[in-house]
């Protein structure tokens, strides 16, 4: 059993702790010119050609782990003046108790205070998502946007309330790194549940 880090917004972390958020979705790295076939085994086959007209294929593990593996939960934080550990995601917090925010990156692990155990781990294309793991990704059943847009399943009310919310935080965390609902990128699957231990 291992443990790895990974960072999660302030709503993520309010949705893992309230219990509404099981399973995350994070983007699967290609190299340039690559492209992908799932291995059947979890892992993902990345294929590319070389100038010669070869073709090269690499399997590509989950960075994140296996199931039973441990990941524990970073997320924006500070000490205040007392040298306690607060985080952003809690409410009620004044800025003046604090000297500054620091970002999940640089959070040590002493300071993190969610473990999750992996129960799951597979990959595929983000667009997918079933209407239960858009639930698990701890979307909101009755958030409701109106949008005008071209062609795309997600602004024709053809998914239902959590799927629609998800594709809507998807961009707004993976668009403007290249990887937005429409490019449809590989994606890790992750389940996780919730430990006694932590909050």
């Amino acid at each position: 059993m291992k443990e790895r880090p990974i960072p999660f917004r302030g709503r993520e972390v309010r949705a893992i702790r309230d219990g509404r958020k099981t399973m995350t979705r994070r983007v699967v790295r290609l190299r340039a010119g690559e492209s992908a076939h799932e291995g059947g085994d979890g892992s993902l086959h990345a294929v590319s050609n070389t100038t010669w007209g070869d073709c090269i294929e690499r399997v590509i593990q989950s960075p994140y782990g296996v199931p039973g593996d441990m990941l524990w939960v970073r997320e924006t934080w500070a000490e205040n003046i007392d040298g306690d550990v607060i985080y952003r995601a809690d409410n009620g917090i004044a800025e003046s108790m604090i000297d500054r925010w620091r970002p999940s990156i640089f959070m040590p692990r002493w300071a993190s205070r969610l473990t999750r155990r992996i129960t799951s781990i597979r990959v595929e294309r983000v667009q997918e998502i079933s209407f239960a793991d858009a639930r698990a990704e701890g979307c909101d059943p009755d958030f409701i946007e109106y949008m005008q847009c071209d062609n795309d399943d997600a602004c024709t009310g053809k998914h239902n309330g959590e799927k629609w919310h998800f594709v809507r935080l998807w961009d707004s965390i993976n668009a403007d790194r290249g990887f937005g609902w429409d490019t449809n990128p590989w994606v890790w699957v992750i389940g996780f549940e919730h430990m006694e231990t932590d909050g």
